[in-house]
């Protein structure tokens, strides 16, 4: 693992250095379209130059960096992640996964070893969504997935998504420049933080993703009666707020007996909301996710039969609005026991784990394969300062990198 050791220092390095790229001087907060978006693809430009490889930025905002095969009409293996943050975030939460393909990159360079496929990293100029609310804009951009009335989003300045491309030097009118051919790609593979405590738990620093979970949001809206705390007897009462706590546990209950399920309320809002009064109205929010979108759907379908009867039982009215749907994302086998290989090919039994979180292998899987790696993180903790990662594990994920960009060649 020494070779990879070195690696791993610099890649950790930089990562500190996009780190200290922040609109917020108290945290790091690096969002779409800013002048920390521009600087972040400058730095990231630099090291792909260093890398040996042509660098452009495309119409969307994402940074590109080629390593070019020295077959003629060779197909492209895209390597890459995001280079955007979440306010507030971590240091590693796409950034790792930009980083460390260059870094591989340059090891390929310094060799002089040669591909049957161009080497292409992008480093995604959007996928948190969090200055406009959409995710995943600079991956949806390459597959050819944006809609055109995205031109009006607006942030929380009131600029509008158009008047912010505009700002930065780029059209919206020019977009769909911004698409790739689906006939040349042979995959694309990104590397990421797992996000999650399993890889900790089981004391593996990576593992190979099976599935990209589906997931389903909605607002659920329960209508009560409001009234004076002391007054309204409790057999006479319609209290929405506690006829959402109850709907709150029919979800923790039911996802409970669902393996395979995770559902979660993390979001209320009552009304009147006063010390003295009962609740009339409550707002809650439901996310719920699988890799298995069938299986998802099952206990989601079991979940508003509970509530439909607890709003029944108490004579309360209830309103359902979706307001988020994406199915789940199986990663390519061929390209998946390739990972695999990769990780055993570095000493590492191979975990396959699904990711209950979504990323840009989820847009690109409209146009290509794809794949992902998992590198642990400590405590599971990501989108905060805390996201914590080590140079040991980052090394074995340059390695098993390593192993599968050099054994595709032999596919």
């Amino acid at each position: 693992m020494g070779e990879f050791s070195e690696l791993a220092t610099q890649v950790m390095a930089r990562c500190e250095t996009l780190g200290s790229l922040s609109q917020d001087p108290h945290c790091l907060d690096r969002r779409y379209l800013t002048e920390q978006h521009k600087l972040a693809n400058q730095l990231t430009s630099g090291w792909m130059i260093e890398a040996g490889m042509t660098t452009w930025q495309d119409a969307v905002g994402n940074i590109w960096g080629r390593y070019t095969s020295s077959v003629p009409n060779a197909p492209r293996l895209i390597l890459g992640s995001h280079l955007d943050t979440v306010p507030n975030g971590g240091k590693y939460d796409g950034m790792l996964g930009v980083v460390a393909a260059i870094s591989l990159v340059a090891m390929f360079d310094g060799t002089r070893t040669k591909f049957p496929f161009h080497i292409d990293i992008v480093g995604f100029c959007d996928e948190e969504g969090t200055r406009f609310g959409t995710t995943l804009l600079g991956s949806r951009a390459l597959t050819g997935q944006w809609q055109e009335n995205w031109r009006y989003l607006k942030d929380a300045n009131g600029i509008s998504l158009e008047q912010a491309m505009n700002n930065f030097g780029l059209s919206f009118d020019d977009i769909a420049s911004a698409s790739i051919a689906r006939t040349d790609i042979l995959g694309y593979l990104e590397l990421h933080i797992e996000q999650g405590p399993v890889l900790e738990q089981e004391d593996l620093p990576v593992g190979v993703v099976s599935a990209i979970a589906g997931a389903k949001r909605y607002n659920m809206t329960v209508e009560g009666m409001a009234g004076h705390a002391g007054t309204v007897p409790m057999s006479m009462r319609y209290d929405a707020l506690s006829c959402a706590s109850e709907m709150i546990l029919a979800v923790e209950h039911i996802s409970q007996h669902r393996p395979g399920v995770v559902a979660t309320v993390g979001k209320i809002e009552n009304a009147p909301n006063g010390v003295n009064v009962i609740s009339g109205r409550t707002l809650f929010s439901l996310d719920i996710r699988s890799e298995d979108d069938e299986l998802r759907d099952k206990a989601l379908s079991e979940i508003i039969d509970s509530f439909n009867a607890i709003a029944a039982r108490r004579q309360l009215k209830l309103s359902i609005e979706q307001t988020h749907s994406a199915p789940a994302v199986k990663c390519n086998e061929h390209l998946k026991q390739a990972l695999v290989k990769g990780v055993e090919a570095s000493g590492i039994n191979p975990r396959i784990l699904a990711s209950g979180a979504g990323h840009d292998a989820m847009a690109m899987a409209d146009i290509c394969p794809v794949a992902m790696l998992f590198t642990r993180c400590k405590g599971g903790i990501s989108h905060h300062p805390a996201e914590s990662i080590t140079e040991y594990d980052v090394a074995v994920s340059l390695s098993a990198l390593y192993n599968t960009i050099s054994n595709l060649q032999h596919a």
